[in-house]
């Protein structure tokens, strides 16, 4: 009985060393874990944070849509004198670089200006770099408003020129494009809106949307645009510029010969009062 109350103590102070030993060896694995857990979620908050500057709509194209929507239909609307509803995908507002483009400025070939903040760039790309980086805050990514997404419509390529005319046609693109267009058509410019909104409905479908064939009979643009009208009103400047010469010689040499003949009637006027007998 003695022994076991001498065995007891030393068993138990036995069992609580190797405790100790234990939570002391696993402390430091413990440890790590909790910094592996930490740094792996800074990781993928960082990561997070640097998807969020993302946005999947290609600028460059967006672009080359709008400079189309300028072009070869803005010259038509205001001709007609038409305002295009928030609801139409063309809008100005549904362009999600709208913004930032209207705030580049460009003072010269080698010379771009950030409207924001003024800092200036040698190139416009740098430029889209920095709208990028640092003006990002400014555009609304709340919506879909990716106006690439409407380049198939508008014929982005052959503006571009990046397809090649050998480049054989695909009659399932054709008819995706096609009907893209026709939907776009339809809801900018719908015919129940009045006559201007019904001429602009056909305006568009064969500006844009009869050319989406393979048959090659059929080119975008068909109707011109602002392009065009710039150049007829060069060669009407130009035209009056060499006839309007020609006017006032035309004048001149008709008042030199009515002067002529209004001197030569003085004189046989006079030589008649003198032949006169008295």
């Amino acid at each position: 009985m003695k022994n076991i109350f001498v065995i007891a103590p030393i068993v138990f102070s036995l069992f609580c060393f190797q405790e100790i030993i234990h939570v002391s060896s696993s402390s430091p694995l413990l440890h790590g874990n909790q910094v592996h857990e930490e740094s792996a979620g800074g990781r993928h908050l960082k990561q997070e944070q640097e998807h969020a500057n993302e946005v999947h709509c290609s600028r460059e194209r967006s672009r080359v849509a709008w400079k189309i929507i300028e072009e070869y239909l803005m010259p038509f609307l205001e001709r007609e004198n038409y305002q295009l509803s928030s609801k139409c995908r063309l809008h100005p507002d549904n362009d999600i670089f709208r913004d930032q483009e209207e705030h580049k400025i460009h003072i010269d070939i080698n010379e771009w200006r950030c409207g924001y903040c003024k800092k200036s760039f040698r190139a416009e790309k740098f430029l889209d770099q920095h709208f990028d980086n640092r003006h990002y805050n400014l555009l609304n990514v709340s919506h879909s408003k990716c106006l690439a997404d409407l380049c198939g419509a508008l014929h982005c390529d052959a503006m571009m020129n990046s397809q090649s005319s050998k480049t054989k046609c695909n009659p399932a693109a054709a008819a995706r494009n096609r009907h893209l267009c026709e939907s776009l058509a339809d809801s900018c410019f719908p015919i129940s809106d009045g006559p201007s909104a019904s001429r602009l409905h056909e305006l568009f479908l064969h500006q844009f949307c009869d050319s989406h064939t393979c048959s090659g009979k059929q080119k975008p643009f068909s109707r011109g645009g602002k392009k065009q009208g710039s150049l007829f009103y060069l060669a009407a400047g130009a035209l009056t510029l060499v006839l309007l010469p020609v006017f006032y010689l035309f004048v001149y040499l008709v008042q030199r010969d009515m002067n002529g003949q209004t001197q030569e009637l003085r004189r046989i006027s006079k030589v008649g009062r003198k032949s006169k007998p008295s």
